[in-house]
């Protein structure tokens, strides 16, 4: 027997379907998510707290779910929107439905007819609270407590997806460690240490709480910031730490929310986009070379910055690297005589697109070119 269930938004539209997962009822942020593939590693992004994610695609879980492409520990999402989900996974690494997965987790879904329309709206409309619900049927009792819930704007949640402990992320036996990287962990993805791994780094994933202080008592040969949930006009704790480190002079990278940490590091603004970028087909050009890039987003905020020529900042001049073909927002930032940079996309992405991979590798000759200047007493 399929159990009737709502999704309210905060405007009044109303939706309806089945459940889907677990029964009982959720709030959040709901957004919509492009990628036709990938939907494991989307469910387990902590970037994802407290949404409800939307996915474009028709048909979800067809794959089911393995115990290899987690990007975490447990699934982040708050809720889940699927138009059909798959009623036979066919796939050899295939433990579980999804469906069994959503309900082991306790997720609260949504499978209905409307996602095409959901995401036109939210498109015309932007993100916005939301619930999902099969045991409060009522819209109007729903809609009275979506609007009571808590707004994006203004959350401050890496400190509830960070780790709480520092753990280390090692080369592949038989690979010598070359380099030392300090992560900062603000929501990281478990690729991400493993794509520096794999470049002889051996990574040491700290807690969002770390000052600039207990980064730089490692010795890191670099620093990384992840991507990670909430507003970033509330991450203190994390751009003081940065700045930390560019005071030092530490090569440092940052993807997603770290891009939008080092802009305020520099002293640019951000702010909260309509209804984000959320996908793995979004084109981004770099400034420089004018090649394009077909990346992985998730982001729901942006920096504020002068894509047209360098500007300054308190640590020398600095450029927009990158700049998303769609809207024209800034997709990556590059200091121009320190060693940092930064990008909005996902170069770790899983499950793709592998096109900025290689800021991995340029992340790793920064270090490599940092190291070579104080062995030279430069």
């Amino acid at each position: 027997m399929q159990v009737p269930a709502i999704l309210v938004l905060e405007d009044g539209r109303v939706f309806r379907g089945t459940s889907f997962g677990a029964e009982g009822e959720t709030f959040g942020e709901i957004v919509f998510n492009t990628g036709m593939t990938g939907y494991q590693e989307t469910l387990t992004d902590p970037s994802y707290h407290r949404q409800i994610v939307a996915m474009t695609a028709p048909h979800i879980g067809n794959t089911g779910v393995n115990d290899d492409d987690p990007e975490s520990g447990r699934i982040w999402v708050a809720g889940y929107v699927v138009r059909e989900p798959a009623r036979i996974p066919s796939n050899w690494r295939a433990k579980r439905t999804l469906d069994e997965e959503l309900r082991r987790q306790g997720v609260v879904g949504i499978a209905m007819p409307g996602t095409r329309a959901l995401t036109r709206h939210l498109r015309d409309k932007g993100a916005m609270r939301a619930a999902v619900s099969t045991v409060e049927l009522d819209a109007d009792a729903l809609l009275a407590r979506v609007l009571a819930s808590p707004a994006m704007a203004g959350a401050d949640l890496s400190a509830e997806v960070s780790t709480t402990e520092p753990y280390i992320v090692s080369p592949p036996e038989g690979m010598p460690a070359r380099y030392t990287v300090a992560a900062i962990d603000l929501g990281i993805k478990a690729m991400t240490p493993q794509r520096l791994a794999e470049r002889g780094c051996e990574v040491r994933v700290l807690p969002a709480s770390s000052t600039a202080e207990e980064i730089l008592a490692l010795g890191p040969d670099g620093v990384f910031f992840s991507n990670g949930p909430g507003d970033p006009a509330t991450a203190d704790t994390a751009v003081a730490a940065m700045r930390g480190v560019l005071d030092a002079g530490t090569p440092l990278f940052g993807i997603c929310f770290g891009n939008q940490i080092l802009g305020r590091a520099l002293g640019l603004g951000t702010y909260k986009l309509p209804f984000g970028h959320r996908g793995v087909n979004q084109p981004v050009r770099d400034t420089r070379t004018g090649r394009v890039y077909i990346t992985s987003q998730n982001h729901g905020f942006a920096v504020q910055a002068d894509a047209q020529a360098p500007f300054d900042t308190p640590y020398g001049p600095a450029e927009v690297s990158y700049i998303g073909l769609n809207d024209n927002v800034v997709e990556g930032l590059r200091l121009l005589e320190r060693p940092a940079f930064s990008a909005q996309f996902h170069p770790e992405a899983a499950a793709g697109p592998h096109d900025a991979a290689e800021l991995f590798d340029s992340f790793v000759a920064l270090m490599a070119a940092h190291k070579d200047k104080d062995t030279a007493g430069v």
